[in-house]
Parts: structure tokens; C-alpha cells; sequence
């Protein structure tokens, strides 16, 4: 099966996973360019939709994402990558996971700790 990506207009989304704990750590955008990539590299690549370009995961922070398998779901729209994450933290926010706040009825609770100050990890990358 091809992974078409124009059916889905150019863009898949793509679901990180620590491939140790099983965790959920992140959900993005892939383009053709960042699958090719990322199955290149064996790091993981995706398409940020709000600077309109590739971005590699950890460019700036340095928590990169070395890929260990690539999966994709029954229509072949879906990339699921099971990754080591280098750094502790996928989350730009300073958490392990992106997924750190649970709904409890109509509240958010967080439910994780900080792993990085996201203001001195991006200050240095001038993103202050």
C-alpha cells in the first residue's frame, strides 16, 4: 500500500510514541518531504504548519527524536513513529508528553511535571 498524501491534502498527521514506555508523546504534521526524510534519517522530521517548513524535531531545543519504527494505520493516513526521545521532553512547553493536561468534567488538570524551563531552552535559540 502507497501512503498517498495528496488524498489528505499534503499533510498526515504523525503520532510519537516512546517505543520503551508506550507513552503517547506527541501528535504533528508530516509531508512527503518529512516521511522521506525522517525514514532517512531515522530522526524524526515534520512539517510545521505555521512556519510553512520542515522541522526537525529538537533543532532548536536539542530534545530530538531518533525513530526506531515507522508504522502506518489500515488507509494508510495515519504515521505512527516509535521513538527514543532524546532529552526527556517532547512537549515545547517542558513536559515529557504534549498530553499533560487531563479534562475533569469541565476543568483541566495537569497531570504531569516539568522536565525543562521552556523560556531558557528557547531563549538561547533567540525565541526568548
Amino acid at each position: 500500500m502507497k501512503i498517498d498524501f495528496e488524498k489528505a491534502g499534503g499533510l498526515l498527521p504523525a503520532i510519537a510514541q516512546d517505543s520503551a514506555t508506550g507513552q503517547v508523546l506527541m501528535m504533528a504534521w508530516m509531508n512527503r518531504e518529512a516521511f522521506e526524510e525522517t525514514v532517512r534519517t531515522n530522526r524524526a522530521c515534520y512539517f510545521s504548519r505555521s512556519r510553512q517548513r520542515l522541522w526537525r524535531k529538537g533543532e532548536e531545543s536539542g530534545h530530538v527524536q531518533e525513530v526506531h519504527s515507522i508504522y502506518l494505520d489500515c488507509d494508510a493516513d495515519t504515521i505512527l513513529l516509535k521513538v527514543k526521545q532524546i532529552g526527556g521532553a517532547a512537549c515545547h512547553e517542558g513536559y515529557a508528553s504534549c498530553f499533560f493536561r487531563q479534562v475533569e468534567g469541565e476543568d483541566l488538570k495537569v497531570i504531569a511535571d516539568k522536565i525543562f524551563d521552556p523560556a531558557t531552552i528557547y531563549a538561547k535559540a533567540g525565541k526568548g
